[in-house]
């Protein structure tokens, strides 16, 4: 086999590789011969059908199946050969594989680019840092018992926080609109769900209510043909109730997986689980920093066809969220120049990536996996359930190996890379908010309401057991 390499237009590639005819000839004539042993053709014995026959009638589909293989298996071998790294599928035309002449055909490919990794410390990255306090713990205790609160019926008026049960329809100019009535509605006075006159007009009655009161709609209402407007509502109160928030007892705690230890063991589990959620939120903080810093160190010539991979997977994923909220007719054409910087900025941080695992040698070895698996089933009432779960799924394991060796890059920078220490606290590092706003601000412990986030790093465990707590 023959090879010659021919550099075109930045990491484009072609090779024009040329097999002798023998070796060419050589398969057609074997391919036709076991065809011959099978072929039933009229007027002849099975397996005594002549070449010449054989060869007439498939010489020509043979010779273009077997071209189409030796192409394949050469190109693998000439670039194993020529030492080159394709980035994606070649583009392979035949030359010559006309009888008695040399088979020779081209493959015309980009290859992956050399990255040079710049200096690591040059990486500049925050890293949030907070404890724990007694306030943390007290607020997510109260936001648990808030999750699990009942409702009961009370015989004085609707005030703020209680849940209001009415008909109600709504008069726009004498006529009624749409949106505008509803039948055994359930709301929370002052908690936004209504407009403001509404809450307003709803304060103050008891139940078996029956009365009108006007409402003026916000200028910046989501239905224009109501902004500013002036409405009349008629409303009958079916039900007036408090909220009962459940009491911090054995019934509660066991409602979570603590059957010993009362409050005290509780309160401990909610703070391994609040310490748990706010070390993988500074994780993800961190490496999503240390990826930006990468990507923008980092200037190198990509691979066009990487790039149209990628846009075609942010595309399919945008589509999936879409067919997620609504049917999957009528999909709209998403341009690939909508998803092309995303794609380019994935690609160059991949290529970074993939080179720092090679220079520095990381690998995510058994023992690394293992630990992560653990972690992530540790705040679960089955730990053991979840740990087979991702020994047994096989695509589920392999994200979790991705994982822990883009961690174990992330590390490798951060050892390198000049790290400031950031002091917030608990709800501002769950928010996201602790490294984006005035360290004044962090620095004085402001707080902000917040939910607990989640580890974002690592594929969901899917349908695996419920957690024992937050």
């Amino acid at each position: 086999m023959q090879i010659s390499v021919e550099t075109m237009t930045g990491l484009e590639r072609r090779l024009t590789i040329s097999v002798p005819s023998e070796t060419f000839e050589g398969q057609i004539t074997e391919r036709l011969g076991k065809a011959a042993n099978q072929v039933r053709l009229p007027g002849f014995r099975p397996g005594k059908v002549p070449m010449k026959e054989v060869r007439r009638r498939y010489g020509q589909a043979v010779r273009a199946e077997v071209a189409g293989e030796l192409m394949q298996s050469s190109f693998v071998e000439a670039v194993q050969e020529e030492d080159l790294s394709p980035a994606g599928a070649p583009n392979l035309e035949v030359v010559k594989m006309a009888p008695g002449v040399d088979f020779e055909f081209t493959a015309t490919f980009e290859v992956f680019p050399k990255v040079e990794v710049t200096d690591l410390a040059k990486v500049e990255v925050k890293k949030p840092e907070a404890e724990i306090t007694t306030a943390d713990i007290d607020d997510m205790v109260d936001r648990l018992r808030d999750q699990r609160k009942t409702w009961e019926s009370v015989e004085r008026g609707a005030r703020d926080d209680d849940q209001v049960t009415l008909d109600f329809t709504g008069y726009l100019d004498g006529e009624t609109f749409a949106g505008g009535s509803g039948e055994d509605m359930k709301f929370i006075i002052g908690a936004g769900q209504m407009i403001e006159d509404f809450d307003e007009g709803v304060r103050g009655q008891t139940a078996g209510s029956e009365y009108e009161f006007d409402a003026v709609f916000p200028e910046d209402y989501r239905a224009e043909e109501l902004q500013g407007k002036t409405t009349t509502f008629k409303i009958k109160v079916k039900s007036v109730e408090e909220a009962k928030l459940p009491e911090l007892n054995e019934e509660f705690f066991t409602a979570f997986g603590i059957e010993e230890g009362g409050l005290e063991a509780f309160r401990d589990d909610v703070r391994q689980n609040m310490q748990r959620e706010m070390d993988a939120a500074v994780r993800s903080q961190v490496k999503s920093q240390v990826m930006d810093r990468l990507g923008e160190l980092h200037d190198t010539q990509l691979p066009s066809a990487l790039v149209h991979r990628e846009i075609h997977v942010l595309k399919d994923q945008m589509l999936q969220q879409m067919r997620s909220f609504g049917s999957a007719e009528n999909e709209p054409s998403l341009p690939d120049e909508f998803f092309k910087e995303q794609a380019e900025k994935r690609v160059m941080v991949g290529l970074i990536v993939n080179q720092i695992v090679a220079t520095a040698e990381l690998s995510a070895d058994a023992d690394n996996v293992r630990e992560r698996i653990e972690a992530l089933a540790e705040p679960y009432a089955e730990p053991q359930q979840v740990i087979n779960y991702y020994y047994g799924n096989a695509e589920q394991l392999q994200q979790i190996e991705v994982a822990v060796l883009e961690d174990k890059v992330v590390d490798h920078v951060v050892e390198h890379a000049v790290v400031e220490v950031v002091p917030s606290n608990y709800s501002d590092i769950i928010a996201g908010t602790a490294i984006s706003r005035p360290e004044s601000a962090a620095a004085d412990g402001e707080e902000q309401s917040s939910e607990p986030a989640t580890d974002t790093d690592t594929a969901s465990p899917g349908t695996v057991p419920e957690k024992t707590a937050s």
